[in-house]
């Protein structure tokens, strides 16, 4: 192990409560290349990777993630005992655990599908979900979670938020209780209760919205390959967008970003 990637001094590999096992580390190139890393390894199930700054971070559609000292840098590695195609789940868990433990430090607080978070209308989160796979058996679910608390990025092409009451220590605190209650919850009753925890914070039925499907630059706001408008109509049971087309159809949207 380098000297970039050992715990910080008073900080090693410890229980974080509700199951947790948190690593703390100093400088890295992204908490989801340490996490994917120690998962290979066999790291267990409630393994948390927290870094206090990233070189290298990255969010959806392969953005790069700004990560100076003082916000929330974190990817946790769950092992769920479920079919491969269900890990795309936890994308919907994991939005709702991050409105939670932001909702508990004031403001208003709403969700975009599939995973945006926002506070007061501006992003404040940014969640990764990857795979880790033995053939087809899915082996672990990486999340990383990106949460502004000292500092937010300046986006040419959205707003953006941080949490201005509390330090990163007390919001990384709250998003692991968050997460453990929802994965909890997850595993109990699969997706029902969180969904409609989604729901109470996402857009109206019948709302407009645009969806980007395909890749597009950071901040730019430009669509990929594909743009769709309609109207939001809701979630299925597994956490896929439905959207009302102008001609009076229903689409199913299992990826793409909203842009409105």
């Amino acid at each position: 192990m380098t000297a970039r990637r050992a715990p910080v001094a008073g900080r090693p590999v410890g229980d974080a409560g509700g199951g947790w096992r948190v690593v703390t580390l100093g400088d890295v190139a992204s908490t989801m290349d340490e996490a994917r890393r120690l998962a290979e390894s066999g790291a267990e199930d409630g393994t948390v990777v927290r870094a206090l700054r990233q070189t290298g971070g990255r969010g959806r559609l392969g953005r790069s993630w700004s990560s100076p000292p003082g916000n929330v840098y974190t990817t946790v590695i769950l092992r769920p005992d479920v079919a491969t195609a269900r890990a795309a789940e936890l994308s919907i868990v994991a939005a709702v655990a991050t409105a939670d433990a932001v909702a508990c430090f004031g403001g208003t607080v709403t969700l975009k599908w599939p995973n945006d978070v926002l506070l007061e209308g501006g992003k404040i989160s940014g969640i990764l979900l990857e795979a880790v796979t033995e053939g087809t058996r899915l082996s672990a679910v990486l999340i990383g979670i990106g949460v502004n608390v000292a500092s937010r990025p300046d986006l040419p092409d959205r707003r953006t938020a941080r949490i201005e009451t509390a330090d990163a220590e007390a919001v990384f605190a709250a998003l692991l209780e968050a997460l453990g209650r929802r994965y909890r919850q997850w595993l109990r009753e699969c997706l029902a209760g969180i969904r409609m925890a989604w729901l109470a914070r996402g857009p109206a039925i019948g709302a407009p919205i645009t969806i980007s499907q395909g890749s597009g630059s950071q901040g730019s706001g430009a669509p990929g390959t594909g743009r769709l408008d309609g109207r939001f109509a809701g979630l299925d049971p597994d956490g896929t967008l439905v959207l009302a087309l102008a001609d009076g159809s229903t689409r199913r949207v299992a990826s793409g970003e909203v842009m409105q």
